[in-house]
Order: C-alpha cells, then sequence, then structure tokens
C-alpha cells in the first residue's frame, strides 16, 4: 500500500480535523509575555538612572527631593502599564506584572554588585520580589473580583426554573 504525504498528514491530525489546520502553526509569545519584558526593560532603566544619579553626580544632591520623586514617580507609571493594559484580563495583568517585576528583580540584584550598600539602604531582592508579585496578585484579585461583580449585575444568576402562573398569589 502507497500512501502520499498529504493521506499520512491527514491521518495524523486525527478525526474531525482539516489538512489546512494539521500543520501547527508557530505560536506567537502572548502579548502578557512582551508587556512584561518591556515593563522589565523600563523599570529596569528608571532604576539604573536613578542609582547613577544619586550615586555619581554630587552635584545633583540639593535636588535629590526633586530627583526622586521623579524617578518614583516613573516607576509607578511604568507598574501601572499591565493593570490598565489588562484590565480585563486579570490572570494576564498578573503574568505580565510578575514577568516585569521578575526581569526588574534579576536587574536590582546585579545592580547590588555595583552599589554594595543598596541591599542594606533599600530591601533585599527576595523582599523585593514578593512586594511585586503581592502587588501584582492584589490588583489581579480586585479587577477578578470586580468583573465578577459587574458580571453578575448585567446577567441574572439563575433563570427560574418554572413560570409563575398570575393566579397563584405569592407571599411579599
Amino acid at each position: 500500500m502507497i500512501m502520499n504525504s498529504s493521506s499520512t498528514e491527514a491521518s495524523q491530525a486525527g478525526p474531525g480535523t482539516s489538512q489546512a489546520g494539521a500543520r501547527r502553526q508557530p505560536s506567537h509569545p502572548s502579548p502578557a509575555l512582551w508587556t512584561g519584558v518591556y515593563l522589565g526593560a523600563l523599570l529596569n532603566i528608571v532604576m539604573i538612572a536613578a542609582l547613577v544619579a544619586a550615586n555619581r553626580f554630587p552635584s545633583l544632591e540639593p535636588y535629590a527631593l526633586e530627583r526622586n520623586a521623579a524617578s518614583c514617580g516613573l516607576f509607578v507609571l511604568f507598574l501601572l502599564i499591565p493593570v490598565i493594559r489588562f484590565a480585563r484580563r486579570p490572570a494576564q495583568m498578573f503574568a505580565a506584572g510578575f514577568t516585569g517585576w521578575v526581569l526588574f528583580v534579576a536587574g536590582y540584584r546585579l545592580a547590588g554588585f555595583y552599589f554594595p550598600n543598596l541591599f542594606q539602604v533599600l530591601r533585599t531582592p527576595f523582599e523585593a520580589l514578593l512586594e511585586g508579585c503581592v502587588l501584582y496578585g492584589v490588583a489581579a484579585v480586585i479587577f477578578w473580583v470586580t468583573g465578577m461583580i459587574f458580571e453578575v449585575r448585567r446577567h441574572a444568576l439563575a433563570p427560574r426554573s418554572h413560570p409563575v402562573h398570575p393566579a397563584v398569589h405569592h407571599r411579599s
């Protein structure tokens, strides 16, 4: 029995699949992953700029409050990117935030090699990792519960099992 390659592919794809769908297309990384990668890069850029400005430019010391406020403002603004982008998809919000935060903590750990007192002045990388996970976890849960509340308010929980007859009196 001679089989050509198209019949072999169709038989390997399984019943109910078309021949065109038998070949797997390469999967693209999820938007949450890419958002997390970009978030991690942005957070590391802000961190490095703040550390360099604080430790290598003594002329900026009179403007320490403004410098720190600007870096904190940028940091918070970038932290909100996954929250805003995936407000209706809490699982992707958490995945993007967690990915970005893990990349940030890796950069923070590396920065500790060049700035030896960094972990004594601020926090350890493990504490920073826990803070980010809790932050994005709580945000994802809040958005998930809020979405569930809006969904319940929009649709009835369960339809009545039998219609109420208008002649039957119900107690109020």
